[in-house]
């Protein structure tokens, strides 16, 4: 009785909380993504104290200020891309219009359909499928909301800086039982831990396979290599569906680009080959040394925070995934959820 009980309060519990991270995903998205900047940064400055010679004679404070102005740098050179490679679409716009109707056409008489579609019939059942006046107010609100939460995302990831000082002595006032509060104190550094390591070794293979795609795209004369190396560097913090986007977008520009079948199929090829490499051997590594996350439970996780909180749910699943898989294993009550989210059952 007592566990059925138990059950039924932890279920409710459990649906109130997916109703208020629902609710208030406005909310919560920025302050996460806040507490993921902050990793970042502490992350840089750990890994320069770790530079030969340098690291030890910065002081904390210079490094720190180093780590920002990394961010800030990498994203002025985020907006600088997106905005030399939107002039030069604009230019090419005319050449990609043939060469997609091109490619449409070949697809018509593949099909066998009757009547080859053209830029005037395609524009016709577009038009009619779709209000353009709202599509681009759509668009406009979704900049404009974008630029905003990054505001926020800063200002929150600036407070939250600001008070690391002081968290270690609001740890110890938490409660006048010392074992208890060592016991926060652990759970807290584990989770220090785990995912600052799983963020910087996420960063690094990230960079390292948008270099690698970087290399094959432009290999192969892909317009726009550079932008599509850095989308597929950000595409792989989201586990799976990541690695999934990262080939079809830089494909469906060869699509467009390229009327030779051979070049489009290379570059699939390649892509598919770098990620199949680092998705099979590094990225195991990632989670089993530093989250110890199953497959399935990433899995799981990343469709239940995609369908809460959409594309910011899909960056933040692992980790909030892994903090609560640490906090679960703390407790005799949740001990064994902890071990079925677990990789290899040992926590």
């Amino acid at each position: 009785m007592d566990r059925l009980q138990a059950l039924v309060h932890g279920t409710v519990l459990m649906l109130i909380t997916g109703w208020l991270l629902y609710i208030g995903k406005d909310v919560f998205v920025p302050v996460f993504f806040g507490l993921v900047v902050v990793y970042v940064i502490v992350g840089l400055a750990q890994a320069l104290h770790r530079i030969p010679h340098l690291g030890s004679v910065l002081p904390l404070q210079v490094r720190y200020v180093l780590s920002v102005l990394v961010i800030t740098l990498s994203l002025l050179v985020l907006v600088y891309l997106f905005i030399i490679n939107k002039d030069r679409f604009l230019a090419l716009a005319p050449q990609y219009q043939e060469s997609l109707l091109a490619a449409i056409q070949r697809f018509a008489v593949f099909l066998r359909i009757e009547t080859e579609p053209t830029w005037t019939t395609l524009r016709q059942e577009l038009f009619a499928q779709i209000n353009i006046q709202r599509l681009l107010g759509s668009m406009l609100a979704s900049v404009s909301s974008i630029i905003v939460s990054v505001i926020v995302v800063f200002l929150y990831a600036t407070f939250l800086f600001v008070e690391r000082r002081s968290f270690p002595r609001k740890i110890e006032n938490i409660s006048s039982d010392a074992s208890r509060v060592a016991r926060i104190r652990a759970i807290t550094t584990d989770i220090n831990k785990r995912i600052g390591s799983y963020l910087a070794l996420k960063t690094f293979i990230s960079l390292f396979l948008g270099a690698i795609s970087w290399v094959i795209m432009a290999f192969a004369g892909l317009e726009f290599a550079a932008f599509w190396a850095v989308l597929i560097a950000f595409l792989n913090y989201v586990p799976y569906i990541g690695s999934f986007l990262g080939v079809l977008f830089p494909v469906i520009m060869a699509i467009i680009q390229f009327e030779n079948p051979n070049v489009v199929l290379s570059l699939l090829l390649g892509l598919v080959l770098a990620q199949f490499l680092i998705g099979n051997f590094l990225d195991p590594y990632v989670m089993g040394n530093s989250l110890n996350l199953s497959p399935f439970a990433i899995l799981v996780s990343l469709a239940i925070w995609s369908e809460l909180w959409g594309i910011a749910g899909a960056f933040l699943a692992v980790p909030i995934t892994a903090v609560v898989a640490i906090i679960f294993s703390e407790f005799l009550s949740t001990r064994p959820i902890a071990v079925l989210l677990s990789r290899n059952g040992r926590l």
